[in-house]
């Protein structure tokens, strides 16, 4: 089994949703992570807003305009067809355009 990293963007902040929203959402982030139970390496967890971006040149925030990261989640799959397969579930998606993800393979060192 090889090890895969899904970065989520966009969708809404956790911190807009009411009480019974965020059950909600987390009812279907439950059942996505119960999908792939066995193969779940880090649930993951949402990113804070203030993220920074280093460079050679220095460091700066994240601005809205950059696009950030919302969060990741990592699982085994057996190549990047079955992970693919698995981040197309990815319940973010269900938020429509404003949302992405993208899986990429680990590489082993």
């Amino acid at each position: 089994m090889k090890k895969f990293v899904i970065e989520i963007y966009g969708g809404r902040n956790p911190q807009d949703l009411s009480k019974e929203q965020m059950k909600e959402v987390m009812g279907k982030w439950s059942a996505w992570f119960a999908s792939f139970k066995k193969d779940l390496v880090d649930s993951g967890n949402p990113f804070a807003p203030n993220g920074m971006s280093i460079t050679a040149d220095g460091a700066k925030p994240i601005t809205p305009d950059m696009w950030p990261a919302k969060g990741y989640t990592m699982f085994n799959a057996p190549d990047m067809d079955a992970a693919v397969k698995i981040a197309q579930k990815c319940p973010v998606l269900e938020e429509g355009n404003n949302a992405t993800v993208r899986v990429y393979e680990t590489m082993p060192m």
